[in-house]
C-alpha cells in the first residue's frame, strides 16, 4: 500500500516591536527515501527575502538558511509538501540478530557500521545516564533478538511514562523525564535513545509527521495536527528499525519523515537569532496532514 499526503506546516512569530534582523535555520523539507517520495515542496517566507538557500547537513537532511533584514513584527514561514509513503520492511533474519551483534562497534564486517557508530554516542539531549542504562537493560537479556528487545523497550516506555504536554520543554533532560515519569514524543524518543546507546546500539532521532484519523462520525479539524518524533535503531545490513514509543507501534505508512539526527537539537523545525527591542513575542504553529487517497 502506498499512501499520499498533502502537508501544510505554518510557523508564525509575532513581536511587540520591530525585528530588524532575523537569521534562521529550518528543517521543513521531507526526505527523499526508498520508502518515501517527495512529489512537491514549497516554502514561503513573509516578509520575503532573497537571502535564502537550501543545503544538506551531515545526516543528509535538507536545511534551509535564511535572513530577513526588512523590519517586521510578524515572521510567517509556510512549508507545503506532497509526499507518497510506503511501509518500510525488514528481514526476519535482521530482526533476529542477537542485540549484542547489532552494535556497530562489534560489526566491522558491515559496510555502514562506521557511520552508524556516530549514533551510538551520547548527545546533549540524550545523556547516557545510569538510570537509562538500567531501564533498557531489563529488556536486553543475553542473546535476545534485537527487534524483539527494541519493541519491548518501546512498549515499556509507553506503559511507564505518561503523555503530558505541560510536563516538559524542548530542553528537558533524561533525568527530568525519569523524575516526572511524563513527557511528550521527543522526550520518549530521547529516553530510548539514551538507554539503547548506553548499551552500544546505534539509534537516531527522527522528526516528521503522523497522519491522524478523527474519531468515528467526526470530521478532520484542519490545522490541528502537530509535528511528531520517534526513533530508529540500526539493523546490521538491513537499514533502521523505526519505532514510536508515544503510540506504542512500529512506524508505518502513516508517518512522514522530515529529518533525523542525534536528538531534537539537531533537527528542530525552525531555530534562529533575532535582533529587536521587543519585550514580548508569541509563537503559533499550525500543522495539517491531509490524506490524498491511496496512491496504489
Amino acid at each position: 500500500m502506498t499512501r499520499r499526503y498533502r502537508i501544510s506546516h505554518r510557523t508564525t512569530y509575532s513581536y511587540d516591536d520591530d525585528v530588524t534582523d532575523s537569521l534562521g535555520i529550518a528543517y521543513l523539507v521531507p526526505r527523499q527515501l526508498p520508502w518515501q517520495q517527495v512529489l512537491a515542496h514549497d516554502l514561503v517566507l513573509t516578509p520575503a527575502t532573497p537571502d535564502r538557500t537550501d543545503d544538506l547537513d551531515y545526516y543528509g537532511n535538507t536545511t534551509t538558511y535564511f535572513q530577513v533584514v526588512e523590519p517586521h513584527r510578524v515572521l510567517d514561514i509556510l512549508a507545503t509538501s506532497e509526499v507518497e509513503v510506503t511501509g518500510e520492511e525488514h528481514s526476519e533474519e535482521a530482526l533476529a540478530t542477537p542485540w549484542e551483534l547489532a552494535r556497530p562497534a562489534a560489526r566491522p564486517d558491515v559496510g555502514d557500521a562506521w557511520r552508524a557508530q556516530d549514533l551510538a554516542l551520547a548527545s546533549p539531549l540524550a545523556e547516557q545516564t545510569a538510570e537509562a542504562h538500567a531501564y533498557v537493560a531489563e529488556s536486553l537479556t543475553p542473546g535476545r533478538p534485537v527487534g524483539e528487545a527494541v519493541v519491548e523497550v518501546m512498549r515499556r516506555v509507553h506503559r511507564d511514562f505518561r503523555y503530558d504536554k505541560t510536563a516538559t520543554t524542548v530542553t528537558t533532560t533524561v533525568p527530568d523525564i525519569f523524575a516526572k515519569r511524563a513527557g511528550v514524543c521527543q522526550d520518549f524518543a530521547h529516553l530510548m535513545l539514551a538507554g539503547l546507546r548506553s548499551h552500544g546500539l546505534a539509534a537516531r532521532y527522527v522528526s516528521g509527521y503522523l497522519a491522524t484519523t478523527p474519531p468515528p462520525g467526526k470530521e478532520r479539524i484542519v490545522g490541528a495536527d502537530a509535528t511528531h518524533a520517534w526513533l530508529a535503531v540500526w539493523l546490521p545490513g538491513d537499514g533502521w528499525l523505526a519505532v514510536d514509543p508515544t503510540n506504542d507501534q512500529l512506524v508505518n505508512d502513516r508517518y512522514v519523515t522530515v529529518a533525523w539526527g542525534r536528538d531534537y537539537g539537531d533537527v528542530p523545525p525552525v531555530k534562529g537569532v533575532i535582533f529587536t527591542e521587543a519585550k514580548t513575542s508569541t509563537l503559533r504553529v499550525e500543522v495539517d496532514v491531509a490524506p490524498v487517497g491511496d496512491a496504489g
